[in-house]
């Protein structure tokens, strides 16, 4: 488990009890956590843990051994895929497109070949299978079309929302002597009350955890609770800070503590909605073919189309998280307009500080730094103003960037990535009346966002004091 943390609605935990039946031989699950990961820090570590104790839990109900390994120092963790693999017969991974993972299941893949040993790579991304798609997508109104006409032959077919009821109870297997003493897993103390462990690793403390709790037990809580109170206001209010009518359940989504088909199943079991209901025809219209409520169809649309746009265009492309993979015809208006006045020039430093002339901006700066999250219209306006406050768009690229990774509990995502991008033009036409700065970018500024939404609430909230 190194991107679908969890045990539920998981096609790669499915492929391997599906193997473990044919083979009649006892299934491992290693759930391995580095400790040097690029911006490691206690905030993403314990939502992890967290999620950990959740999963130690669920697959102790049905006699699974589970490893979590806890890194207490850079690079302990090497030799024990290896080790673990010497009496493995085959070894399911997780395929995730986008941060270290690629890399890393690159370099497993290569090792498990030179041992012999199978490695079968699981996609358990999103609803559309990654490969599915023959390329990234321009806009999303093409990326949904290919969806509505691809899409259906997956809804008809989705995984096992529980994997484990099949599992045939196999006696647990032997371990290599040597695993205990040389790879010490993480104890159920230390998953139930991690303070202590973390305070005692080797990462970044001045990023603390936020009061969102990590696993899947809450992720399916926070779930529930949207559809049963947020959703019937999603369409209408999901842009109003105050109205607290979005989902927020991007934390977990990107942690892999839930999947987007359990919140499909969720959804559809709350709305009597089944696959046979979409619409026939895939007109790429945003309203209609799910033919659910207009709130609901308008939540499908941003968890699938916009999330899964982001994913797709990973999987294909290696410049998702740079400038230089900005639209050519916006990084030509932009460079057009690189030297006009900047009404202020700020560096990393005071942006990260919240120290801007911008008290909404400094508000939605406050938000992610104690909160890991930026509202999500708000996180729109956050990068637009930081395109108008710095030197070079590409300098403003890297601050969004490094800022989004080292606080968002959902950064280093493919999702986030789509966010950042669109700041800059993708995903985008030319605007006009051509502006100052911004060229044929789309423009946004904190004066007309204020005067726009509700969000007096959430100003006081996250003002600085």
């Amino acid at each position: 488990m190194t991107a679908a943390r969890r045990t539920r609605h998981h096609p790669g935990l499915q492929h391997a009890v599906a193997c473990c039946q044919t083979l009649r031989l006892p299934l491992v699950v290693l759930e391995p956590l580095r400790v040097d990961y690029p911006h490691a820090c206690a905030r993403f570590h314990r939502f992890l843990i967290e999620g950990m104790r959740d999963n130690a839990a669920q697959l102790a109900a049905h006699r699974i051994t589970y490893l979590p390994f806890v890194e207490r120092t850079v690079g302990q963790g090497r030799g024990l895929l290896s080790l673990l693999a010497q009496d493995a017969a085959r070894v399911i991974g997780d395929d995730s497109p986008a941060f270290f993972l690629p890399h890393m299941t690159a370099r497993a893949a290569s090792l498990l070949a030179s041992l012999g040993v199978p490695f079968d790579l699981v996609d358990s991304c999103g609803l559309l299978p990654l490969r599915a798609a023959p390329g990234a997508f321009a806009f999303a109104h093409q990326f949904r079309r290919f969806l509505q006409k691809n899409l259906p032959p997956f809804l008809a077919e989705p995984p096992l929302a529980d994997p484990l009821q099949s599992y045939p109870g196999l006696p647990l297997p032997d371990l290599p002597a040597s695993l205990a003493a040389r790879y010490p897993m993480a104890t159920p103390t230390e998953l139930a009350q991690p303070a202590e462990l973390l305070a005692s690793l080797p990462l970044d403390q001045t990023v603390s955890p936020v009061p969102d709790r990590g696993g899947s037990i809450e992720a399916q809580a926070r779930l529930q609770h949207f559809i049963e109170h947020a959703l019937p206001r999603y369409d209408g209010e999901r842009s109003h800070p105050d109205a607290q009518a979005a989902s927020g359940l991007s934390f977990w989504l990107h942690m892999g503590h839930v999947s987007p088909h359990a919140i499909l199943s969720a959804l559809a079991a709350h709305t009597q909605w089944t696959p046979a209901k979409v619409s026939a025809k895939p007109t790429g219209s945003r309203q209609g073919w799910w033919n659910l409520s207009p709130a609901a169809d308008a939540f499908l649309d941003e968890l699938v189309t916009w999330r899964e746009l982001g994913f797709v265009r990973c999987h294909h492309t290696t410049d998702f998280a740079q400038y230089a993979g900005v639209p050519l015809w916006a990084q030509h208006t932009l460079e057009v307009h690189r030297a006009d006045p900047r009404p202020h020039l700020y560096s990393l430093s005071q942006l990260e500080n919240a120290e801007t002339a911008d008290p909404l901006w400094n508000a939605a700066m406050i938000e992610l730094r104690s909160t890991g999250r930026i509202q999500n219209y708000l996180r729109m306006l956050w990068g637009k103003n930081v395109l108008a406050w710095t030197a070079h768009p590409r300098e403003a690229f890297d601050f969004l960037l490094h800022l989004n990774d080292k606080y968002a509990v959902d950064g280093r995502d493919p999702n986030t990535y789509t966010n950042i991008a669109w700041v800059f033009g993708a995903y985008d036409r030319p605007w006009g009346p051509e502006r100052a700065i911004f060229g044929k970018v789309r423009y946004m500024n904190s004066a007309c966002t204020q005067k726009k939404l509700r969000l007096a609430n959430w100003l006081a909230a996250h003002s600085a004091r």
